[in-house]
């Protein structure tokens, strides 16, 4: 009679420390939801051989989060120094634009053992057309055509919407009076 009572004893125990144990070991995986694949691959609707894609960067890609997102204009995007800069907004980019919280700076570009951060700002006068969903920055001194890497940053909150946005991008060249080309941003919101 002992004997059973002793076995029964250790099977309760084992049971027991399996039904402790096992929701320790379980939970975070399934609080921790990493399903979602990021993929380095952008889509453009109308493929034509005047597309450019220039590179940006942003801190948050959640909808409704307080952002930072740096739309950069590396020396390969630009051939000539710039003297305005226009960018499009996409219609359903639902996120409030505020002059104060958009700037122009000569940026270090990230990677693996840096991030990515404003090194110096560049004083500009910044316009916002809501009609036209426009943005105009005109740096005081042209920005030049040099090594180094410039770039807008935005300091908002994401959109309501997710999806992808993308931003046009043209510049006035120095000694010219029409405006140019550089090229489009495609920033995904998830």
């Amino acid at each position: 009679m002992f004997n059973k009572q002793k076995k029964f004893f250790f099977w309760n125990l084992k049971f027991s420390k399996i039904l402790l144990f096992t929701p320790i070991f379980i939970l975070p995986q399934i609080l921790n939801n990493n399903s979602v694949v990021k993929a380095g691959l952008e889509f453009q609707w109308d493929q034509d051989s005047g597309y450019r894609r220039l590179r940006w960067h942003q801190k948050d890609d959640r909808k409704r989060v307080r952002n930072k997102i740096f739309f950069f204009l590396r020396p390969s995007d630009r051939k000539t120094g710039l003297l305005k800069v226009n960018m499009s907004i996409p219609e359903r980019f639902d996120s409030t634009l505020k002059k104060e919280k958009i700037s122009l700076c000569q940026v270090n570009i990230g990677g693996f053992e840096s991030r990515t951060k404003c090194i110096k700002e560049i004083p500009a006068d910044i316009e916002i057309n809501r009609e036209e969903k426009s943005l105009d920055i005109f740096p005081y001194s042209p920005i030049p055509s040099s090594k180094e890497s410039y770039a807008v940053v935005f300091k908002l909150f994401n959109p309501k919407r997710k999806g992808l946005y993308q931003f046009h991008s043209y510049g006035q060249p120095v000694g010219e009076i029409t405006k140019s080309y550089l090229g489009s941003w495609t920033i995904v919101i998830d």
